[in-house]
């Protein structure tokens, strides 16, 4: 009797659990609480080994006010300099994307497991992207300082190399997602690869296409505001020339554009996401 309205009283179309779904759910969370459990006792050993010194965290933190203080007010006098760097920041950041895109955009149809041609060239495609991710940005822009000289040009070529080896991962994931089945079809209907990539690939994956695009060009911006300390030009240079001079008031003023532009591409960004997603019907 209890059985039959324990029944009657579980939601309408909703099924009742199996053992099997529910040992495999204790399972699950058996292996979420063992993460959950390595993961504070790995996070307490490493604070006792990198032994920090709290003392001179805590002395430290309390002089930030102070060099905020003498940071006010901030300099507007050199802001043509300033935005001169701006624009060269800019500059770099969009001609390196911009390539990165392009580049990945053709490799990335060759290291995605369902269009890649051969597994050879899925697996050295994917090679060649971890390699070019697993090198620091910085490291790329001290590389081609050194090979190149001062400038914009190896900040440049620093970010496309490292967006290189991100885009081609995450174009060739979302072209992975695709439902197999569709692909699939235009096999057996006797379409050739270039006709599965132009009409069944991509109408599916532009929209993600251009939201990373959208991701990665904000990332090498904020990138690029850094490149400058390794002497690779942008906003970075005048920052870093600014705090080893000790002119806080310009390092101030730098920092406050730094933001504001960084916040403005940032809008910017999530507004053309809003008219992808409403043209798309999403």
């Amino acid at each position: 009797m209890s059985v039959d309205l324990a029944k009657k009283e579980m939601p309408i179309g909703q099924p009742e659990p199996s053992g099997v779904e529910q040992h495999r759910n204790r399972t699950n969370d058996r292996y979420l609480l063992w993460i959950a459990l390595f993961s504070i006792i790995f996070f307490i050993f490493a604070l006792q080994q990198l032994d920090f010194d709290y003392g001179r965290l805590i002395s430290g933190t309390r002089e930030l006010p102070l060099m905020a203080v003498k940071m006010f007010p901030p300099n507007f006098s050199e802001w043509e300099d300033v935005l001169r760097s701006v624009a060269e920041t800019f500059q770099m950041t969009w001609a390196a994307t911009l390539l990165s895109v392009v580049v990945a955009f053709v490799l990335s149809f060759f290291c995605a497991a369902n269009t890649a041609p051969s597994r050879w060239m899925f697996w050295f495609l994917r090679g060649f992207a971890a390699l070019m991710r697993a090198i620091p940005v910085l490291v790329w822009a001290i590389i081609f300082v050194a090979a190149l000289g001062l400038g914009p040009l190896p900040g440049v070529l620093a970010l496309a190399i490292h967006s290189l080896g991100m885009m081609i991962k995450v174009f060739s994931d979302s072209i992975e997602e695709v439902d197999q089945r569709v692909l699939e079809a235009m096999r057996a209907a006797g379409a050739g690869w270039l006709q599965m990539i132009v009409r069944g690939v991509l109408p599916l994956v532009y929209t993600s296409f251009m939201s990373w695009a959208l991701l990665r060009f904000d990332i090498d911006l904020r990138y690029a505001t850094v490149l400058g300390m390794v002497g690779a030009g942008g906003i970075g240079w005048q920052l870093i020339r600014s705090m080893h001079m000790y002119e806080l008031h310009d390092a101030l003023f730098i920092v406050m554009v730094m933001f504001a532009m960084l916040y403005t591409v940032e809008m910017m960004s999530n507004f053309i996401k809003k008219r992808m997603i409403n043209a798309n019907g999403l």
